[in-house]
């Protein structure tokens, strides 16, 4: 890829297109592979909350994670994106690098697993929204109404799990949902103009001096113990779920587009609520499977309205 002329006039807005077969085959296994990398977050960023604080955790992921995404950069010998480009990076940056994970890591301090991933399923339904206000595409009713009594499974689930009212941790995580729609559609529409693992990588690069100014004060102001899980955990944040799961996520986003690529992390929290039983030992209420099934319909209608 090769820098373009600041003069270059702006592209127009990328909007949803039809893939053909081949295409949706491959653009939804990547999306797919993206969320499975996804699903692994929150008990991941569980384990790395048992040895350090939450500060700590985001910043050293950030750091972590930057510093591979400029080694990427310096070994491929990647130009400067385009000056047309750095608006949408800031907002990926502040949606899905910082604001996402910072907000997710505060409320896991005291929530469950489980509780945050039902909330968070609220996600696709804020993508897809944001991503129609955002490039003006168009989709039919049967899709908006799956993808809103999807999204109401997930909220109403969350919200009988805390006893019919919003908490604290809710409000973290309502807020990192918002963010991280906005980090997510920016991020795909940049991934049809760049290759996506380009895209998670600059914005990496572009959190790198905040984050280690950060990480050096968190890491003297917050307790550290180091434990195996402390360190998996904080790996696995930083490179599966903040480069090599955004890097997948955004290029089967490009392929398949925003609306129909959103429509799959319905299934995240189903597979969140599995890895929080199988890696931390959480007991799901017997509300999750009637859940779980509720939401798969839904993902399989949006899916179908969205072609």
């Amino acid at each position: 890829m090769t820098a373009h002329d600041s003069a270059t006039p702006p592209v127009a807005i990328a909007v949803d297109r039809r893939p053909d077969r081949s295409e949706l085959g491959t653009g939804t296994l990547l999306a797919a592979l993206g969320v499975a990398t996804f699903s692994l977050t929150f008990p991941a960023t569980a384990w790395a909350l048992e040895g350090m604080g939450p500060w700590s955790v985001t910043t050293c992921r950030l750091v972590l994670g930057g510093l591979l995404a400029a080694a990427a950069l310096l070994v491929g010998r990647v130009a400067l994106p385009a000056r047309r480009h750095w608006p949408a990076l800031l907002v990926v940056a502040g949606g899905t690098v910082v604001g996402f994970p910072l907000l997710t890591t505060l409320a896991l301090r005291t929530s469950t697993t489980s509780h945050a991933a039902v909330v968070v399923g609220l996600l696709p339904l804020t993508t897809a929204a944001y991503a129609a206000l955002r490039t003006g595409a168009r989709h039919s009713r049967l899709f908006w109404a799956a993808a809103v009594a999807g999204a109401a499974v997930v909220a109403g689930f969350a919200l009988w799990q805390s006893g019919g009212a919003p908490t604290t941790e809710d409000l973290y995580l309502f807020a990192a949902l918002l963010v991280c729609a906005a980090g997510y559609s920016e991020g795909g529409r940049l991934a049809r103009e760049m290759p996506g693992w380009q895209v998670t990588a600059w914005v990496l690069v572009l959190c790198l001096p905040v984050a280690a100014a950060g990480a050096a004060w968190a890491l003297s102001a917050e307790p550290v113990r180091l434990t195996a899980h402390t360190v998996a955990g904080l790996l696995w944040v930083a490179v599966g779920s903040q480069f090599v799961g955004l890097w997948i996520w955004y290029r089967g986003m490009a392929v398949i587009g925003v609306a129909r690529a959103s429509q799959l992390q319905l299934a995240q929290p189903l597979l969140t609520l599995v890895w929080s039983v199988v890696l931390l030992g959480e007991r799901l209420t017997p509300a999750a499977p009637a859940a779980a099934l509720a939401v798969l319909v839904c993902i399989g209608v949006t899916q179908r309205a969205a072609r």
